[in-house]
């Protein structure tokens, strides 16, 4: 039994060696990578333009007072309240494989722009629904005392939004967008619907090419781990220097 596991192992091991360096595979593994990775930095910018948007129109609050700019104000930001919620509500209760083909064949079917900028847009705008709810709860966490103490040295909305209570929402929003980050990563595996060159495309090609599923799961798999874990280290340390920081 010893050698037969000795001997599955070294076979296995051989097989690695002649996919990714004989058969030099390991340049489709890295385009991959570049693209899982530049998909993920294009829909964490716009996930966080989104989520932070739509956040603060949820959580805020105009009184209707007399005056056409006052009403317009009022009735403006109950529409931007509604439209917001109707977005969450849609992009969180449908599967994001639908959300990336409906942007390929439909919103950008008559688009030049690359396949990346597109995932990156459809990512983006699904992430986008998550950040907010997080980003919202971060806010809506801090003290009320906080705003008050803002507008009362004469700030105004946004920038006691800017300087005081985003600061401190962000400490406490940290280990969930990491978290949200991560999934985004995972989320990207599906790039391939729309003939996106991501990880699992470019196993998928390794392993219609050598007849071999295993090395090229192992190694994407690998990849995976590898960026989730250099991720988490490089959160707990952010998170210790802003805890010192308190």
């Amino acid at each position: 039994m010893e050698d037969f596991f000795i001997n599955l192992v070294g076979q296995q091991t051989v097989d690695f060696y002649k996919i990714f360096f004989e058969n030099r595979y390991y340049t489709a593994i890295w385009q991959g990578l570049q693209w899982t990775l530049g998909l993920t930095a294009i829909a964490l910018i716009i996930g966080l333009i989104i989520g932070v948007l739509v956040a603060l129109i949820q959580i805020t609050e105009v009184r209707r007072r007399k005056g056409i700019l006052n009403t317009i104000a009022f009735y403006t930001l109950r529409v931007l309240k509604w439209i917001s919620s109707l977005y969450i509500y849609i992009i969180r209760g449908t599967p994001s494989a639908l959300q990336i083909v409906l942007m390929w064949t439909v919103v950008f079917a008559t688009s030049s722009l690359p396949r990346i900028i597109i995932g990156g847009i459809a990512f983006g705008i699904n992430s986008g629904a998550y950040m907010a709810e997080l980003i919202r709860a971060g806010i809506q966490g801090i003290d009320k005392g906080q705003t008050e103490a803002g507008r009362s040295l004469g700030l105004s909305y946004v920038l006691t939004m800017r300087y005081i209570i985003l600061p401190q929402a962000f400490k406490q929003m940290l280990p969930a967008l990491v978290s949200e980050f991560i999934c985004l990563i995972k989320e990207t595996a599906i790039i391939g619907f729309i003939g996106g060159l991501d990880l699992m495309k470019a196993q998928s090609i390794i392993q219609s090419r050598t007849y071999n599923a295993l090395q090229p799961l192992l190694m994407v798999g690998l990849c995976y781990l590898i960026i989730t874990s250099v991720l988490t280290f490089f959160m707990k340390r952010l998170e210790k220097k802003l805890n010192k920081s308190r």
